[in-house]
């Protein structure tokens, strides 16, 4: 008897010993949470890796309701407030960000808009694929090197796409706008990477096209991430007038601060308007499952979007989004 009486407090030591772990590691859980939704209700990108961590901000409901679960078995009241609170925090902002307002004027023409980062070239034959069978009006290519620039040229140029305006580079830093409309060069937006700007016309009306790929905030680099958004912000606020599309590769999603004062400048996210918002683009192998939706088509509101569909290329991290847009008429 004695022997078994002496066993029982030493389990019940391990076992609180476990639940101090326990409640040790979702407090961990917790602030590394909370340091990250801090940014976002603060509208600030932070330094790394809250950059990093907001591009899967949803994802961060995981280790909140893990923290939770710890904290309920440690019977940490404090820590089950916290949890709770971090939890509704970032539900409320997983809420699809973007105004959705609808053009008042008559519909003047239809537009199929595709942009596709091929990574260093290696999706370019897929691409071409994919062009093939949606034919879209206007395709953005990111990291379009010098291959991939022949390549599109040698498959299109004399077969619908008889217009481009182009970056050529050697690696992630070559762009290329192929249209079926006739394109008159735009200054581009200075930027590590390539990013072609052009204008065309539809029904008579002038259009602002935009190449669309900042760098990517890596360790070391989100001071030049944030800047090259900032550059494609002041781009979009140059001139609120036209009917502007910005495509491409932002490397930033809507929870990045950065990338949300693009839209707060007066644009709207097609896949948010064909009710796609969220939908993850990168990284490919992960998608849809996870992932985050980095890639967009950015439009002025002389826009309407019908459709956003993410489109799997074979050789490359990203998946291509096509949007189905319809120019109106300013009201």
């Amino acid at each position: 008897m004695d022997t078994v009486a002496a066993d029982r407090p030493a389990e019940e030591d391990e076992r609180a010993s476990g639940r101090r772990a326990g409640g040790w590691f979702a407090g961990l859980l917790l602030l590394g949470v909370s340091a990250v939704l801090g940014c976002r209700v603060a509208g600030s990108d932070g330094v790394t890796p809250v950059p990093q961590l907001l591009a899967f901000l949803p994802w961060l409901l995981a280790p909140t309701a893990l923290a939770l679960l710890l904290a309920l078995r440690a019977r940490w009241r404090t820590g089950l407030v916290w949890g709770v609170v971090v939890l509704g925090g970032l539900a409320w902002f997983i809420e699809p960000y973007g105004k959705t307002d609808e053009p008042s004027g008559p519909p003047l023409a239809e537009l199929r808009v595709l942009t596709s980062n091929v990574q260093f070239g290696r999706g370019t034959d897929a691409l071409i694929t994919a062009v093939r069978r949606h034919d879209p009006d206007l395709v953005f290519v990111q990291e379009c090197e010098q291959t991939c620039s022949a390549a599109l040229r040698d498959t299109f140029e004399g077969d619908g796409y008889p217009y481009r305006q182009a970056v050529e580079g050697y690696g992630s830093d070559g762009s290329v706008i192929l249209s079926r409309l006739p394109l008159t060069k735009a200054a581009t937006v200075p930027g590590t990477m390539g990013m072609p700007g052009a204008t065309t016309e539809v029904e008579g009306r002038r259009v602002r096209l935009q190449l669309a790929h900042p760098m990517p905030p890596l360790p070391g680099q989100v001071d030049t991430w944030r800047r090259e958004l900032g550059r494609l912000r002041a781009y979009a606020a140059a001139d609120t007038s036209t009917p502007t599309i910005l495509a491409g590769d932002f490397n930033a999603s809507q929870d990045h601060a950065a990338f949300r004062r693009i839209l707060d400048a007066g644009l709207l996210d097609g896949a948010r308007l064909a009710d796609a918002a969220r939908t993850p683009s990168w990284p490919a192998r992960t998608t849809p499952t996870f992932g985050t939706q980095i890639d967009h088509v950015l439009v002025s509101r002389d826009f309407a979007a019908q459709r956003a569909r993410f489109l799997d290329i074979d050789g490359t991290d990203h998946r291509a989004l096509l949007v189905d847009l319809t120019l109106h008429r300013r009201g």
